[in-house]
């Protein structure tokens, strides 16, 4: 008969086994981390732990902070390396955590500390396949590891894939504004300049993947192997295939005076409605 003190150990109702060796590094036990932790995210967002809502928004643009203050938010933070605002009305906080899947690795890692109930990226992607345009949304259901950071938390074999519930119902609130959007893998690289490679965009077509971008991948493998539920939207902001697609200074602001609000209102209606209506987003317990 098992013990409690047995039935508390990592893994618990497992059979022993000699080769399954706790990962003590799991933010969610070791204590220790957790305390640098809380201490890191208040120091690089300016704001307490305790001031960060159930429902988080993603996003590596200081505009749509700027925008998601003028529409439904309260105070705005700044701290060493990232930025904040809060939002009481909607329940929702986003958070600028800059770029790259480094940085995403570690916002998901500090985010655990409040464990939230649902955490969505708003990010923008390069269209890859030819049916799309500048403006389209892509609900990913898996990507692609062509990064380094997720490897340090799963297994390369390990798929990266969203929680499901959160796209489910984001796709449900995009439906009910009567849009449309795609599904499909998108690719997550860490390679700048990428566009100027022919092996790789070579590569990029034998993939068939539907759009790249640079934090997706690791976002889903971080939240999977740190309990925190993550979900993205991207939209289509260029065209990096297509002669003059890539983006530009002149381009991105284009994009962004056009489809930022309408991205923000997708987001926000998603993360504040997940509250109200009480969906349960983890399908199971680690």
């Amino acid at each position: 008969m098992q013990t409690k003190k047995t039935l508390n150990q990592p893994g618990q109702g497992l059979p022993k086994n000699p080769f399954i060796i706790p990962n003590n590094n799991r933010i969610y036990s070791n204590r220790n981390k957790q305390k640098i932790a809380r201490d890191m995210l208040e120091r690089y967002t300016g704001s307490p732990a305790e001031a960060f809502g159930k429902q988080i928004i993603l996003t590596n643009f200081d505009y749509y902070l700027e925008r998601f203050h003028t529409l439904c938010g309260d105070k705005r933070t700044q701290g060493s390396a990232m930025g904040v605002v809060h939002s009481s009305s909607t329940g929702v906080s986003i958070i600028d955590f800059s770029i790259g899947s480094p940085t995403a690795a570690l916002i998901i890692e500090l985010l655990a500390i409040v464990d939230p109930k649902a955490v969505l990226l708003l990010g923008m992607c390069g269209g890859l396949h030819r049916s799309l345009k500048v403006g389209d949304f892509i609900l990913p259901t898996a990507a692609i590891r062509d990064e380094g950071a997720s490897r340090h938390f799963m297994p390369v074999q390990v798929p990266a894939l969203p929680t499901f519930k959160i796209q489910k119902f984001v796709s449900q609130i995009i439906v009910e504004k009567g849009m449309d959007y795609r599904t499909g893998v998108v690719h997550t690289t860490d390679y700048r300049f990428w566009e100027f490679d022919e092996k790789f965009k070579a590569q990029l077509y034998e993939e068939r993947a539907l759009a790249i971008e640079m934090e997706s991948a690791t976002l889903f493998v971080a939240g999977f192997a740190s309990k925190v539920p993550i979900g993205a939207l991207l939209l289509v902001s260029d065209l990096p295939l297509v002669r003059g697609g890539i983006k530009t200074k002149k381009s991105a602001k284009a994009v962004f005076r056009q489809f930022t609000d309408l991205h923000l209102e997708i987001g926000i209606k998603s993360m504040s409605e997940i509250a109200e209506r009480g969906e349960h987003i983890r399908h199971y317990k680690w």
